[in-house]
């Protein structure tokens, strides 16, 4: 029996959040930096789930390293959101998940860095 993958699990949730504040932002008729979110937003968890397909270890670093990069920017613009006050969101959840991934896909990336060295 294959083990849970905690990335592809966390990844996978943390889209389907932002799946939900996108449709907030489009009620709200926000559709630039709506879309913007969900871009970047589902972005992460498609590359991770990509990864798990890697023809090489560099092929797998940097498919991580563009969840890594998605998920950054995912950041930028929850926060511009949550300053801009378009629209009331947990921003503090969403924040931390989104730092959470971040941690875990670095740590990956290294690790995964060191051995392919």
């Amino acid at each position: 029996m294959k083990k849970d993958n905690i990335i592809i699990d966390k990844s996978f949730n943390f889209s389907l959040r932002i799946i939900e504040l996108y449709k907030i932002l489009k009620g709200k008729k926000e559709f630039v930096l709506s879309k913007q979110l969900v871009r970047c937003g589902t972005s992460i968890g498609a590359n991770v789930f990509e990864s798990t397909a890697a023809q090489t270890k560099k092929d797998f670093i940097t498919k991580l390293s563009i969840a890594s990069k998605e998920a950054r920017e995912t950041l930028y613009w929850l926060r511009l959101l949550y300053e801009s006050k378009l629209v009331e969101f947990d921003y503090p959840s969403y924040k931390n998940n989104a730092e959470e991934i971040i941690k875990i896909l670095t740590s990956i990336v290294k690790t995964s860095q060191e051995r392919y060295s």
